[in-house]
């Protein structure tokens, strides 16, 4: 597209927050947004998927401390620029992104890493790549000291599945393999792929999910709970990176009790079959109203002393 027909895109309204926001604030902000929007949750709704991936991008922007500074620096020009009574298709683009702005990165039109809705800069919108695509590139270049190191970001599901990103080095595109059971510091070698046919590592860092917290090979998830079903037991489904299980909740449970389910975690990089634990913590969901009989059976059992 044309530098010209760029669109701004408002990273603090898509996840509804302030600009002085914390990062806990956009954190907690993010993490309710992508529940909601997460296509496992809304299978087959494209607006969905669309909405997912616009928040996921705002969040790698605002949660990266020198991608929100250079995003703020833009915000300011634009605003000021829309202030003074500028109209939105008048600003120059070219300016920012070709020249440098005010601390921009320049635009080449490229990207070292395509393919997948959650890592890398696949997936992202054209302003994404505009502002962050050409700066991502130059990283693999003036790294030689480091031995052609480049971060690489993929989901939590990519990494228990595995998955592929293309890697441009010069005028070469490579279709790079991430190997399932991949963990936050792994590094991938692609040989052969650097400035004279070096080495280049690709370090794999992994987004926040939404459904899960990740400690190594384990996994931390939370199920919603009646507190009927602690009383007298029941069934919980809870999240699993291959979809829903039955968790059966014993009668008499406490609200603080964390669940065990051994091997439903990420897998191991050396042994796919070996898989780390998923914790259920349980989330007691109250009642707001009550049915007539369901209040009479409570206050009946209320005054039965134990």
């Amino acid at each position: 597209m044309k530098i010209a027909d760029m669109d701004y895109k408002d990273y603090y309204k898509i996840l509804g927050v302030e600009r002085k926001a914390s990062a806990d604030e956009i954190r907690s902000a993010y993490r309710k947004l992508a529940m909601k929007y997460h296509p496992d949750k809304n299978q087959g709704d494209q607006k969905a998927e669309d909405k997912f991936k616009e928040i996921n991008e705002a969040y790698q922007v605002l949660s990266d401390e020198q991608k929100r500074a250079k995003y703020d620096q833009l915000g300011s020009a634009y605003s000021n620029f829309r202030t003074g009574g500028g109209r939105a298709q008048d600003f120059q683009w070219d300016d920012w992104f070709q020249q440098g702005g005010q601390g921009g990165a320049s635009y080449s039109g490229g990207n070292p890493f395509g393919g997948g809705s959650s890592g890398g800069v696949g997936g992202f919108s054209d302003f994404f790549r505009m502002m962050f695509g050409e700066a991502m590139r130059s990283s693999i270049r003036n790294n030689a000291a480091q031995g052609y190191q480049q971060e690489v970001e993929i989901s939590l599901d990519e990494a228990y599945h595995g998955t592929t990103r293309q890697l441009q080095s010069g005028e070469r595109k490579l279709q790079v393999k991430i190997p399932a059971g991949v963990k936050i510091g792994s590094k991938v070698r692609v040989a052969g792929a650097g400035p004279d046919r070096s080495d280049i590592y690709l370090i794999i860092n992994i987004a926040e999910d939404p459904r899960f917290e990740l400690n190594g090979s384990d996994l931390t998830t939370t199920s919603n709970v009646d507190v009927f079903t602690l009383i007298l037991g029941g069934d919980a489904d809870v999240e699993t990176p291959v979809g829903k299980v039955k968790l059966n909740i014993p009668a008499g449970t406490q609200p603080e009790v964390v669940f065990r389910l051994a091997g439903r975690g990420m897998p191991h990089l050396k042994d796919t079959k070996t898989k780390g634990d998923l914790f259920v913590k349980l989330k007691v969901q109250i009642p707001k109203y009550l049915s007539g009989k369901q209040r009479e059976l409570l206050e009946e059992a209320a005054r039965i002393k134990f």
